[in-house]
């Protein structure tokens, strides 16, 4: 049965810190879709999605969640229980990616640059002292997405601020060396980089507001690099994509020093669909690719990772 036959249940908003981001995500994808001929249905995704899923009568899945519940591998899980093919990574690839501290742990495993970072418990005492690097930092939370509760720390007075920020998002945050270089998105398609592309925003990093505010942030393809560094900035997305095992697609964020290493910051399973999403822009500039036409792309990857006879 093609993609085609079947009735496709486009998963967005949820429950996460990310919602609204989410449902642009997803009406456009189930605008695509039904454009493209597909018997597509938008599902705002609640705590009630077993129920709602068996009454659509949905036969495969395209998930255009963001964070939480979504992007970490519950939905994944929940999906796989109902043997219900989906779009992304599957369950524990899903789960790493999402948590920076195991993702991390996995790219220093295989070999691939990350900041130096140390984690912080709610509760702990961080002193500037006992770190093993120095001003600046980067405080964020282990488990958040889009820039939330992301902050720069140049002075010590600043850092009791960063870690109150982060707190409200999770139990456990990372402290991290700041990194100077070239914000670089790497777009992963079918499990090969099709492009990278180099993100200028207005604030001091690429927050929340410059990721999906329109004029905050300047997207420049392809990336300003030197031939080699522009390939080695392709190899290195592809070695954290498959560094966590992940499936079909995926955005890996990349810093580019001055010296030419590339630090990988995060791998995003499940990256925006929005009108100012990177992917899509990586896809119509790198390959050709219309959105109609990556969103068509993704959807007929979708599956299960354990098949029940």
């Amino acid at each position: 049965m093609t993609m085609k036959s079947k009735r496709i249940g486009v998963l967005m908003g949820g429950l996460s810190a990310e919602r609204e981001v989410s449902l642009q995500s997803g009406k456009a994808v189930h605008q695509a879709l039904l454009d493209r001929g597909y018997d597509a249905v938008a599902i705002d995704m609640g705590r009630d999605l077993p129920e709602v899923l068996r009454r659509e009568g949905i036969q495969a899945a395209f998930i255009a969640l963001h964070g939480r519940y979504g992007e970490d591998g519950c939905v994944q899980g929940l999906l796989e229980l109902l043997q219900i093919p989906y779009t992304g990574s599957g369950v524990l690839a899903s789960a790493l990616a999402m948590h920076k501290l195991y993702s991390k742990q996995a790219f220093a495993a295989a070999g691939i640059l990350t900041a130096p970072f140390h984690r912080v418990r709610r509760g702990e005492e961080v002193r500037l002292g006992s770190l093993p690097f120095g001003l600046p930092l980067v405080v964020k939370p282990v488990q958040e997405g889009s820039s939330v509760g992301v902050s720069i720390v140049k002075t010590e007075p600043e850092l009791a601020t960063a870690l109150e920020l982060a707190f409200r998002y999770d139990d456990e945050i990372l402290v991290e060396q700041y990194i100077k270089g070239q914000e670089v998105q790497v777009g992963i398609l079918d499990d090969r980089p099709i492009g990278a592309i180099e993100i200028v925003p207005k604030n001091e990093f690429y927050d929340f507001e410059a990721k999906y505010q329109d004029g905050m942030a300047e997207h420049i393809f392809p990336a300003r690099l030197e031939a080699p560094l522009y390939e080695k900035a392709l190899q290195v997305g592809l070695a954290a994509h498959r560094a966590l095992g992940c499936r079909g697609y995926s955005r890996v964020d990349l810093l580019v020093t001055p010296t030419g290493e590339s630090y990988v910051l995060e791998v995003n399973t499940l990256p925006g669909m929005t009108a100012l999403s990177l992917l899509p822009e990586i896809a119509t500039k790198g390959v050709g690719l219309s959105f109609g036409e990556l969103v068509e792309r993704i959807l007929e990857s979708a599956a299960l990772a354990t098949k029940v006879n």
